[in-house]
């Protein structure tokens, strides 16, 4: 399903740059940003911190199309990358790429499955989720926010593959391999148990002397300039 609705998330240019600067924003309900690609130049930005936050924690998460708002002008974007805190779990940076609405784009649309399968119910195999997501290309306006599969016919040693997803080819290609696995039901592996001689004589058999290596000194890269970093470096994580 396509998003319709408009969100707006607001912005401000960013003169300053700089752990403080990131500090004092934040203080103030913003953080920053950075917004670029498109045929428009990089901007330094400082964003509502509530609705970026709540953008990444919708159904369509960073895939989700929103307008900036720069002083009344607005922008179309998603987000594109973003750091947070480890221990906080508060949004520290974010990235935003320009959209055009008219250009098609390759996004990573989550898959969730329901249902529970016959080949897990009857037959007493075990589910298991190989893919989260998978990778398409349509325009800004027909980016699904997931794709929902049930999974209930699903019988003992059969696949659900990308090709099987509910994708409208008219207006979204599948660009992740069709043949690739998203999720299937296998037989639940059981583990031989040793004959209780071979066990007994192991018990018997002489411990081997430990032979200690000495290791070589691990040497810590050097971070690379630049604001993300910084951030990184301010307790900051990456997700994807």
């Amino acid at each position: 399903m396509a998003q319709q609705n408009k969100i707006v998330v607001e912005a401000a240019p960013r003169e300053q740059r700089g752990k403080n600067e990131a500090r004092r924003l934040r203080l103030t309900g913003k953080v920053p940003a950075v917004l670029y690609g498109g045929k428009g130049e990089a901007l330094a930005l400082a964003v509502n911190t509530k609705q970026v936050s709540a953008i990444l924690r919708s159904e369509s998460g960073h895939n989700t199309l929103f307008q900036v708002d720069l002083g009344g002008k607005h922008e179309p974007a998603i987000v594109k990358d973003w750091l947070t805190d480890p221990i906080t779990g508060k949004l520290l940076h974010v990235d935003l790429i320009r959209v055009a609405m008219d250009v098609r784009m390759r996004v990573e649309v989550p898959v969730h499955t329901f249902g529970e399968p016959s080949g897990v119910k009857v037959q007493g195999g075990v589910f298991e989720t190989v893919e989260r997501d998978v990778e398409v290309e349509c325009l800004p306006a027909d980016i699904p926010s997931e794709f929902r599969v049930d999974v209930s016919g699903l019988a003992l040693n059969q696949a659900l593959r990308a090709k099987d997803l509910p994708i409208d080819p008219a207006k979204i290609k599948l660009i992740t391999d069709p043949e690739r696995v998203i999720a299937h039901v296998v037989t639940l592996k059981v583990e031989e148990e040793k004959p209780v001689e071979a066990v007994a004589a192991d018990a018997a058999a002489p411990a081997e002397p430990e032979v200690i290596k000495k290791g070589k000194k691990e040497v810590e890269g050097e971070e690379g300039e630049g604001e993300a970093k910084a951030e990184k470096s301010d307790k900051g994580e990456k997700k994807k």
